[in-house]
């Protein structure tokens, strides 16, 4: 869990050249509207804008993987934090990522999914239980991942106003399957999220979103230490 014993005061000088709010509202947050206005109120964070809402995404994000790589259970709640508030940002009308928008939605499913299956693994054994992902496996999850690539990205590209319809869609469907593989303890779920961190960040720079850019090197990082932690507990092969 995140420590929050920080006393305001003390560090009010210091982050006052890190943050600063470009509009002040000085009104009672008395509805659901004044505080969504709040957490996308634009910020300045080391010269660049960002708002509330990214800054508190990419904190439990980097919690979330930081747990998994740990072989964490916990990294389930905090992921399902995480993707909620990352679903909220990608389908605002200024980023429209709509592949992504719709990935954090299952990523709540997936999540759920994983929560149940460790729990249900830790119960049987105390052990890590990561295994190789089988061959005829591999092969599988490629077909799916090339059909629903080219799937999504066409209806994409025809019917919605998105970004990068084809690449957002790989990433989408990579990202599902890498999820998938998250839940069920198989190692190769890294190999997958490293490829896809290198392509996500300079998408992520090319829609001025620039703590979720930084987000996502700390990822890649993390996710090399997941590969070489997860590989020290590694089984044979699962059937």
């Amino acid at each position: 869990m995140v420590k929050k014993s920080f006393h305001i005061s003390c560090c009010r000088h210091y982050y006052s050249g890190l943050f600063k709010r470009i509009p002040r509202f000085d009104t009672d947050l008395n509805s659901s509207s004044d505080i969504r206005r709040i957490m996308s109120d634009p910020i300045l964070f080391l010269g660049q804008q960002t708002d509330i809402l990214e800054i508190v995404a990419m904190v439990t994000g980097v919690i979330a993987v930081w747990l998994t790589a740990k072989n964490n259970i916990w990294c389930f709640p905090v992921g399902i934090i995480n993707v909620c508030l990352y679903a909220f940002l990608f389908f605002s009308p200024a980023i429209r990522l709509y592949a992504d928008g719709g990935l954090q939605l299952v990523y709540i499913v997936l999540l759920g999914y994983g929560w149940f299956n460790w729990k249900k693994i830790n119960a049987i054994s105390s052990k890590a239980n990561i295994t190789r992902l089988p061959l005829h496996s591999i092969l599988k999850l490629s077909v799916i991942t090339v059909f629903a690539t080219l799937l999504l990205g066409y209806l994409l590209k025809n019917y919605t106003d998105a970004s990068f319809p084809f690449i957002d869609s790989l990433l989408t469907s990579a990202s599902l399957v890498a999820q998938w593989m998250i839940a069920k303890k198989y190692l190769e779920n890294w190999i997958v999220w490293i490829i896809a961190d290198i392509i996500y960040i300079p998408i992520y720079i090319s829609k001025n979103l620039p703590l979720t850019a930084v987000l996502y090197f700390i990822f890649l990082g993390l996710a090399i230490v997941g590969f070489i932690d997860w590989r020290k507990n590694i089984r044979p092969y699962a059937a």
